[in-house]
């Protein structure tokens, strides 16, 4: 049962001033091929363009930006397979806020280069035999750090949703929203905008079919939590919703979906190939699921929020190769 008040569109609203000029409006792109391929208007938010490669930036700028004073001077320290953790490390240099970053051993080097780039001290865990969060709640009881989690925090889905908010304000009202869905931050923070702005849309969260715990938390009632799963998409290897996250979710989305790895291949190979564009296999989620109904969306204005580009080359060729 939740205790405790979760945050609303307001809450989205402030985030959106606190990063304004500091965080892209990233455009939103349109591809003739696609829209024929679906036979619809498909509207395509690309956070691949966000500062440092994903919408991760926006929450993570929102929640630093309200440290006070003593907590600024301390630092700041949270977990995440790369993308978390780059928006926290560049938020935390643009803020002169110290930060120590939770990563596993097996995140992409280019996500854990560019984590270290940004000044941030990395500490490596092994995601399949060690709990991150029991890492991070124990080195900020030790040096006196504030933790920020990488999806189940108010500030975080409230900064997460100005994406979708930017998205209905270049748009105007969608019929259809496909987001992607790993720990809810950015699901959640869309669903407030869109219950707020186009209350009629209909909100899917995007799953790797190997990852499915919100699917089975939506079905359920209640938070499911799993294994790690094995999926090329690491940016949702999550293993359970949070406590916000699911308030939400479960309150404002229609359903949960899952897309397989090889969906995601497709898609990314669609994004490089027609549309000139980076998408990490997380990113891909949204549009792989689209394109699975796209029997069911023909005639209707559909949204796809790309959540991110951030994937090592040499990994990006081996996929699309294969």
């Amino acid at each position: 049962m939740t205790t405790f008040e979760l945050p609303t569109y307001v809450d989205v609203e402030a985030a959106a001033k606190r990063i304004a000029g500091v965080a892209h409006r990233t455009p939103v792109q349109t591809s003739r091929t696609l829209n024929e391929m679906i036979g619809t208007e498909v509207f395509l938010k690309c956070e691949n363009f966000q500062r440092m490669g994903a919408f991760k930036f926006r929450g993570a700028f929102n929640a630093l930006s309200k440290f006070s004073p003593e907590q600024r001077k301390a630092g700041v320290v949270a977990f995440s397979s790369g993308n978390h953790a780059q928006g926290i490390a560049l938020s935390a240099k643009i803020l002169g806020i110290p930060a120590t970053i939770v990563m596993p051993h097996d995140a992409p080097a280019a996500k854990v280069a560019a984590t270290k780039g940004y000044g941030a001290n990395v500490v490596i865990y092994d995601r399949y035999t060690e709990d991150r969060e029991a890492i991070g709640r124990r080195l900020a009881e030790e040096q006196g750090l504030t933790l920020i989690p990488p999806y189940d925090h108010p500030d975080i889905l409230a900064g997460q949703g100005t994406a979708a908010k930017e998205l209905f304000e270049d748009v105007g009202p969608l019929d259809y929203l496909f987001v992607p869905l790993g720990g809810g931050g950015l699901l959640s923070g869309t669903a407030l905008s869109t219950r707020a702005l186009a209350p009629q849309c209909v909100l899917y969260g995007v799953e790797p079919e190997a990852g499915n715990d919100g699917q089975q938390s939506f079905r359920k009632g209640e938070i499911v939590h799993i294994d790690t799963p094995k999926t090329i998409a690491d940016g949702a290897q999550t293993q359970h919703l949070g406590n916000y996250t699911f308030g939400i979710i479960k309150r404002d989305v229609n359903d949960i979906l899952t897309a397989p790895d090889a969906e995601l291949v497709s898609t990314m190979k669609f994004y490089a190939t027609r549309m000139k564009m980076i998408v990490e296999p997380t990113g891909c989620l949204g549009l792989a699921a689209a394109l699975s109904m796209k029997d069911a969306l023909k005639g209707k204005r559909v949204g796809i929020i790309i959540s991110g580009g951030n994937i090592d080359l040499e990994r990006f060729c081996a996929l699309a190769a294969a």
